[in-house]
């Protein structure tokens, strides 16, 4: 599908003036990726002006990510479009790694769903790429120039100005704040001097769609073949995904041959002459992360900040997670909520875990593809021997080794409570929950792209300051009281000291699942403060909730008491 390069431009003024005007935004996003479309219906939906432009003249089509977790599907129900997303995924992907003669040594099979999704789902990024695309048709204060490539930048104090040539030559566009969304060969980057260390790993892979699936079995196979490793996985709308490692006298001419092509396949084909290829690519598998995530007002995002092999489908993913950090921050920057300074805590949260994502790919592609043939030998040994281990099988089974982000500094505060196992800088659930209309709900959709406030069993409010009180409501925080489903609208008697209006202003959600019951009752502190991304930024007894309140506004870079903040948009 090809989208015009006039289909979000001033064509008329570029016609009149025989080349592209000056423009201006509030942000401005390199690259139409699956990250800078992220980001901007996150910024789209909190009504930040922006531009995004795209070197290419339309979406890529070609194939790339088929991993999509349940972290990104949260980050898409935020901007309001997993419910389009969804039928174009198969949830509960299981990943099994066999020997060459078949024997599945290890079998991800993830079934929690923790976050509210499937932790492992395939999908077809173009797919998604696309309804990101049209999702930002909802904004009229976003634009998406195709055919438009970075050249260079400016910036100061006051912005950032880019120089960008499109299809009626250079022209400029000046913004607030500016985002390298731009892939792994990222011109923004580049115009930084950032560096970008790691290494290409010495093999290629050639990647092969074909449809009508002629293979037929779900989930995903890595076949730990010491001649040719390769990867079989069945993807939506039967299409099955092949990779194949390319040996050193191997380009992609050699692949173009009938006969080549018809002897690969014919490792996982009984009849390949009658696959229906789709399309077919060769990448290389890189593991490299920028020595910074920011630089002034320009920040970098994505495969543009970081690149990491395939094996463990978490490239696509640690992007949208830049997304879902960076976007509720700009815009809070931007619309004059919190300060400038909260846009360092971007690198300091994310860095690190996108290299620990970096380091488990890796590993695991050197498990599945060891660099020396011995090796696959002691590994076929260690899996039959783990058998043994029912504690270890299941720790690897349930994906508990996966680097979950946790974040030691930047828009938190610690808990006063010295644990490790504080839920400050993690992710908090998403149970379904019911409403006071009798709705049963995932709960982000009640909070909407909001801050929030949640307490166990009584009102979050009733031990807050007012100046605190009014420095949440100016940011748009939802309070919010969970309660045993059964307790859900019924009121306690005022003779006991509970006045009617006790919850004014409050939401009340029953916890339906009693996973809400569970979570608070294995950590002592009642009241949880969440960010926009989800994430809990502090914890508190109700009697210390002003107190904490008061350090994660200077946390935040809390400027003063703004203007309330309006949404573009209801989630």
């Amino acid at each position: 599908m090809t989208f015009p390069v006039s289909s979000h431009q001033d064509a008329a003024a570029a016609a009149e003036t025989g080349r592209a005007t000056p423009m201006k935004a509030r942000v401005l996003i390199a690259g139409a990726g699956p990250v800078g479309l992220t980001l901007a219906n996150y910024l789209g939906g909190y009504g930040v002006e922006t531009i995004v432009i795209e070197a290419l003249p339309e979406l890529i089509d070609y194939p790339r990510a088929i991993g999509i977790d349940d972290e990104a599907m949260r980050t898409m129900q935020g901007i309001g479009l997993a419910d389009r997303i969804e039928p174009h995924t198969t949830p509960l992907h299981w990943m099994r790694f066999l020997t060459a003669k078949g024997r599945c040594w290890a079998s991800l099979e993830p079934k929690t769903d923790e976050f509210g999704w499937s932790r492992r789902n395939a999908f077809i990024q173009p797919q998604a790429d696309r309804i990101l695309y049209e999702g930002l048709s909802r904004y009229s204060h976003v634009k998406v120039l195709f055919a438009t490539a970075f050249k260079s930048l400016k910036q100061d104090a006051e912005g950032v100005v880019a120089t960008v040539e499109g299809p009626d030559g250079p022209f400029t566009i000046s913004a607030d704040y500016m985002v390298g969304a731009d892939g792994g060969r990222s011109p923004v980057r580049e115009a930084l001097g950032l560096a970008f260390e790691g290494k290409t790993a010495a093999n290629q892979w050639m990647v092969v769609d074909v449809e009508n699936d002629p293979v037929g079995t779900p989930n995903v196979y890595l076949v730990c073949d010491p001649k040719r490793p390769y990867v079989s996985a069945a993807l939506p709308h039967g299409v099955r995904r092949f990779e194949f490692m390319v040996m050193k006298d191997e380009d992609e001419a050699h692949f173009e041959r009938p006969d080549v092509m018809r002897a690969l396949l014919a490792k996982v084909l009984e009849k390949p002459e009658e696959a229906k290829l789709i399309r077919r690519r060769i990448y290389n598998h890189n593991a490299r992360l920028a020595n910074r995530f920011r630089v002034g007002r320009v920040m970098l995002a994505g495969d543009a900040a970081h690149i990491m092999p395939v094996w463990q489908g978490q490239g696509y993913n640690s992007g949208i997670r830049d997304a879902a950090n960076l976007g509720w921050k700009l815009a809070m920057v931007v619309n004059g909520r919190l300060g400038p300074d909260i846009l360092d805590t971007y690198e300091s949260e994310r860095r690190s875990h996108a290299k620990a994502m970096i380091d488990l790919s890796v590993m695991v592609g050197k498990v599945f593809n060891p660099p020396y043939a011995f090796l696959g030998t002691v590994r076929d040994g260690v899996t039959r021997f783990l058998n043994l281990f029912p504690a270890v099988k299941r720790y690897i089974v349930e994906m508990r080794f996966k680097p979950m982000p946790r974040f030691t500094e930047g828009a938190l505060v610690p808990s006063r409570v010295k644990s490790k196992e504080s839920p400050v800088g993690r992710l908090f659930i998403q149970p379904r929950v019911r409403t006071i209309a009798g709705e049963v709900r995932r709960m982000d959709d009640l909070i909407g792209p909001n801050f929030a406030i949640l307490s166990w069993g009584n009102n979050p409010l009733q031990y807050m300051d007012a100046d605190q009180i009014a420095m949440w409501q100016a940011l748009g925080a939802v309070f919010i009281c969970v309660k045993p489903d059964v307790q859900l609208g019924v009121r306690p008697d005022e003779a006991l000291g509970f006045g009617t209006d006790a919850m004014n202003g409050v939401v009340e959600i029953g916890d339906r699942q009693g996973r809400l019951k569970e979570w608070f009752g294995n950590w002592p502190e009642s009241v949880v403060f969440l960010r926009p991304d989800r994430v809990v930024a502090a914890t508190a007894t109700p009697l210390t909730v002003t107190e904490v309140s008061r350090s994660l506004a200077r946390a935040m870079s809390y400027p003063g008491r703004p203007q309330p903040m309006t949404l573009a948009r209801e989630v």
